[in-house]
């Protein structure tokens, strides 16, 4: 499970930083990429990554204004010359659905793979044998959401050698014990898997937030995370200025981080007014507060390995 930047400016593409997208890189979990947020040029920066656009799977989208959504129409459209034909599934505040149609009908795009468009409110919006996606509102001048990402645990490593000695041979008994079924063998003994697995792996969990002011939302989202990825538009003491914009400081995104108790804060979607030389002060400010802080970059990774 990895965490790839495709674009972590604010407002408008700059030279060092492109609008936002982030990809959820799930290659392993489920051979799959999750999207979130499709700003200006998504697929140019793309271009430049292993990332394949037949991998997307699913694409969710903050809020509405156009540095998060303005390059989802020409990747939603490209998927289609680039080998996509999986269903795609996109989640949005209300209007994504309208946006979505409007642009790909005038364009007369017409997309080879089935694309289900689904409109979010608060809560639980997608749940499988692997993962959940929690939704909750946040603080900014439209409606803007985060997403909670939580891997459910998965069942211990397959002790082989003890199964081995046990007298069990490799092969599909193998893989009910590391599904966690009871088994019962040709000569009547019955195998619990539970002697014969290792322990559980904790699942991760992923916070990545909108646009937003500091909120208890965001909190609530960040709950003992291991990674969030949060907003800081602006530098520690602008907090004036970031509030009128609808926007978190370096202080309030550590303070987020502090609070939630997560093991790890990234800030993103940073303003063009900060040059490269002041990347590494921004980074210092959120560690005053949350010391394990890292800033992102376009095609920075971050790689989050079971526990």
């Amino acid at each position: 499970m990895d965490i790839f930047f495709l674009g972590t400016g604010a407002g408008m593409p700059a030279k060092l930083r492109n609008v936002t997208s982030i990809a959820l890189k799930l290659l392993e979990e489920r051979g799959a990429v999750w999207l979130f947020d499709a700003g200006e040029a998504t697929q140019h920066q793309i271009l430049h990554t292993s990332i394949k656009p037949r991998r997307i799977e699913k694409i969710f989208i903050t809020h509405l204004h156009g540095d998060h959504i303005y390059g989802l129409p020409g990747l939603l459209s490209s998927r289609s010359f680039q080998g996509g034909e999986s269903e795609v599934t996109v989640y949005g505040p209300k209007g994504i659905k309208d946006y979505i149609h409007v642009s790909l009908s005038l364009s007369q795009t017409y997309l080879k793979y089935p694309l289900d468009v689904i409109e979010i409110d608060e809560g639980m919006i997608f749940e499988d044998e692997q993962f959940t996606v929690e939704s909750l509102r946040l603080d900014h001048g439209i409606p803007s959401y985060g997403y909670r990402i939580v891997e459910k645990d998965r069942p211990g490593t397959l002790l082989a050698d003890k199964l081995k000695e046990a007298g069990v041979q490799p092969g599909p008994i193998f893989r009910k014990i590391k599904n966690g079924e009871i088994v019962t063998l040709e000569d009547g003994r019955t195998i619990d898997p539970n002697q014969f697995l290792g322990p559980e792996q904790k699942g991760r969990i992923i916070t990545i937030l909108g646009d937003t002011r500091y909120c208890e939302n965001a909190i609530s989202l960040a709950e003992n995370a291991d990674l969030l990825v949060h907003e800081a538009t602006f530098s520690a003491g602008e907090e004036k200025l970031a509030h009128d914009y609808f926007h978190s400081t370096t202080h309030q995104a550590a303070k987020v981080a502090t609070k939630a108790g997560c093991k790890q804060l990234c800030i993103t979607h940073i303003s063009s007014r900060y040059d490269r030389n002041a990347w590494q002060e921004l980074v210092a400010e959120a560690k005053e507060v949350f010391p394990n802080t890292d800033i992102a970059e376009d095609f920075k990774e971050i790689n989050l390995p079971l526990k």
